[in-house]
């Protein structure tokens, strides 16, 4: 197998690119922001936790404006930024313009954006206006945990149970299968929400071990059977040294 790079795998050649779904997004968009060699930031159009150490010392918590006059005075220095909320050890995001113009004006390579919540759930179904996404993203990365196969679809691992039932056919309380996330993954209502004309890459995330990562392979091999709007489904396991599996269509094997 070809050794890749993170952001290669997914596509990811700089711009906005917004992460949504559940499973693991700041994980992903943490390592990506680590391994990428320019200039780049994360922030998020919704709630976010306190950035992590590495990140905090080149971290702004201020509302918009200061946030774009921060950016003008020190260009180079700002490695992650967001607005000041009513929540103890909470951020608030963005409006997704504001993002816009500050990628501009700082002069990044790459902003990194969470752009929907999940409840530190494996599996969620967006609501209608999710992810909240940034004009002239460059892409769009969904994430789902592969510990989601085989579990019950309750609330213990699904942000939304009913709605993922609707778009799925899954009984609330019975194992989801590989078909069902298919589903999900492939339906407009699903993962493809509000992506529109933008590059998509699936990323199946926490394939751990051997029986998660058969269960992830047949996962995406039916999704690449019915990719209509989807870029590209990559394999990753981001416990310690983040490591790209496999990777389905926009790359060969």
């Amino acid at each position: 197998m070809t050794d890749w790079s993170l952001a290669q795998a997914l596509g990811v050649t700089g711009g906005i690119v917004c992460a949504a779904g559940a499973g693991g997004k700041k994980s992903l968009l943490y390592a990506l922001a680590r391994a990428w060699p320019g200039r780049r930031a994360v922030t998020a159009t919704v709630h976010l936790a306190p950035f992590p150490e590495d990140f905090a010392p080149a971290a702004r918590v201020a509302e918009p404006s200061a946030l774009r006059e921060a950016v003008v005075s020190a260009p180079g220095m700002i490695r992650a930024y967001a607005c000041p909320a009513d929540k103890p050890g909470r951020y608030r995001g963005l409006p997704p313009a504001e993002i816009a113009a500050i990628h501009g004006l700082g002069g990044f390579d790459l902003t990194l954006v969470k752009a929907d919540g999940a409840r530190m759930r494996h599996v969620k179904a967006p609501r209608p206006g999710e992810p909240v996404l940034v004009p002239g993203a460059s892409r769009v990365l969904w994430v789902v945990s592969a510990v989601a196969i085989g579990c019950p679809l309750d609330e213990r691992i699904a942000h939304r149970p009913e709605r993922i039932a609707d778009l799925t056919g899954a009984e609330l309380g019975r194992a989801l299968t590989v078909d069902h996330l298919r589903r999900l993954i492939v339906a407009e209502d699903g993962a493809r929400q509000g992506a529109d004309g933008i590059p998509l890459t699936i990323v199946i995330n926490q394939v751990d071990d051997a029986d998660r990562r058969a269960a992830a392979q047949a996962l995406a091999e039916a999704v690449a059977r019915n990719a209509k709007g989807i870029d590209r489904v990559v394999l990753t396991c981001l416990r310690e040294a983040p490591r790209v599996l496999a990777v389905y269509g926009g790359l060969t094997e």
